[in-house]
């Protein structure tokens, strides 16, 4: 029996894209990679590159089979890689293994690590590409954006009333989603190389932007805020906590008095002169993703500057009514015939709150 028969290449290969997504926060700047190991239809061994410099996943999968890899079928979210990094080719490792079969979902790009699936055919390996292809390469948007692109992945997220509003009248700090968003933000946090924020989010809100109700990330993602070096307070948390974890300022004005207070503290100031500048600066800092957190004033001029990739909605069960901020104040007005529609990627329940998550711009190729 052919090992696809029934969908179960599609099957396999959804369970290892699963697998890889339990490497969230551990692995950058590798990308998630699951595998699994199938025989006679059945599941023999299975893994994920759980850490950076840690082995890969296949490696994983080949040693929990054993000697059952031996003719069977490997599943992999990523072309097995053929050079000598952290650890030895993957490639190697499956010839040397002696499957009979590798099923890929998508290529790897990068210019050192591909070419495994032709040292496989070239071992007499049988190797189909392509199985959850669009599925595998959103799991590593940001990894596959890096390779065409000199900013980073960028993600909003915006948590919403009913009505839109991401504050009430008053303006004052306050929760509109419960405890499951939340701690969900927080794990978006960490499989983010930045959070950012924009000058009035770090004046009302005097955020940490830290990883803390999730697991913790191998490498904290750094702080960000767009503005003026002027208009952020030195004695913010974000400042005084700058040593620890970094944090940088990027906007238009970097000099004065206060700029010099906030590298004082430790605070890396990035002159920009708009907010594409911003993106290209930290892409160059080795920021391969960034999830931007708001206020209102940042995601318009990123959504209208078409800087935004993905858009995730928290929206709350209340309704904030009159004089509330709307998440979308600063964009101007479109038609509703003119307005593009999203494409609805995600869409779930968290505790009384739903999120969903949109495509604004495609699904990252392969090239």
């Amino acid at each position: 029996m052919r090992d696809d028969a029934g969908g179960l290449d599609s099957a396999m290969m959804r369970r290892a894209l699963a697998l890889a997504a339990r490497g969230w926060g551990q692995t950058a700047p590798n990308p998630l990679v699951g595998a699994v190991v199938v025989r006679a239809g059945e599941i023999v061994g299975e893994g994920w590159h759980a850490r950076w410099g840690g082995p890969h996943a296949e490696v994983v999968a080949l040693a929990a089979a054993g000697e059952r890899a031996r003719g069977a079928t490997v599943f992999v979210t990523l072309e097995p890689c053929a050079h000598h990094g952290k650890t030895p080719p993957c490639a190697d490792a499956l010839v040397a293994a002696g499957v009979h079969r590798v099923v890929v979902a998508v290529r790897d790009p990068s210019a050192d690590a591909g070419g495994g699936a032709e040292r496989l055919r070239a071992a007499g390996i049988e190797v189909k590409v392509g199985v959850e292809e669009e599925a595998a390469r959103e799991l590593n948007a940001p990894f596959f954006h890096a390779t065409r692109s000199e900013r980073p992945w960028v993600t909003l997220k915006l948590a919403v009333s009913i009505d839109g509003a991401i504050a009430d009248h008053t303006r004052r700090p306050a929760w509109i989603t419960g405890e499951p968003a939340r701690r969900e933000v927080h794990r978006l946090r960490a499989g983010n190389d930045a959070v950012a924020v924009g000058a009035g989010t770090v004046r009302t809100d005097d955020p940490l932007l830290t990883v803390r109700d999730a697991e913790p990330p191998r490498v904290a993602p750094a702080r960000v805020v767009f503005a003026a070096a002027r208009l952020i307070d030195p004695a913010s948390r974000l400042a005084a906590s700058a040593r620890e974890i970094p944090t940088l300022v990027v906007g238009p004005v970097v000099s004065g008095e206060r700029a010099e207070a906030l590298r004082a503290r430790g605070v890396e100031l990035v002159e920009a002169v708009s907010l594409a500048d911003g993106l290209a600066a930290l892409r160059s800092r080795g920021i391969l993703s960034l999830l931007v957190e708001g206020g209102a004033r940042l995601a318009g001029a990123l959504w209208q500057a078409s800087l935004v990739d993905r858009l995730i909605i928290f929206q709350a069960p209340v309704v904030l009514g009159a004089g509330a901020l709307n998440a979308f104040a600063y964009l101007p007005g479109t038609e509703v015939g003119r307005a593009p529609r999203l494409r609805v990627l995600d869409r779930r329940e968290l505790g009384d709150d739903l999120v969903t998550h949109y495509a604004v711009s495609p699904t990252p190729e392969v090239r």
